[in-house]
């Protein structure tokens, strides 16, 4: 019942930055996790990172420094502030949210994703 809709990819130049957002709605009960990957063609889906419910983050190694992922006070809206871009960057992000329904299921979410295009 919960969408994920992102925003704000694009085409940037290296050394550049980008915000992507992303919006969760529907009837959700409680956010759980929320976060962000990313996947080239032909490679495998991987984590960037992830925000908890308390606020703790966590990141992967190669993009540690330069990304940082924050959300609003609701927490429907999860965001990824990139800095330093760098041409190996370039993929489709998705928005994820592990989300907690009224009847008390868990729901994991993935939006539709946005294209990051890094030039060299």
């Amino acid at each position: 019942q919960a969408q994920l809709v992102e925003s704000g990819g694009g085409l940037v130049q290296a050394g550049g930055s980008l915000r992507l957002s992303c919006a969760a709605s529907g009837n959700i009960f409680s956010f759980i996790t929320m976060g962000w990957y990313r996947q080239a063609p032909g490679k495998q889906r991987e984590l960037v990172g992830t925000i908890s419910n308390n606020g703790r983050t966590t990141y992967a190694d190669f993009v540690k420094g330069r990304f940082t992922i924050s959300r609003d006070s609701a927490k429907t809206g999860v965001y990824l502030q990139m800095n330093s871009l760098k041409p190996e960057d370039t993929a489709v992000y998705y928005c994820y949210a592990k989300l907690g329904l009224p009847h008390g299921s868990i729901s994991d979410n993935w939006g539709r994703g946005t294209q990051v295009t890094v030039s060299s």
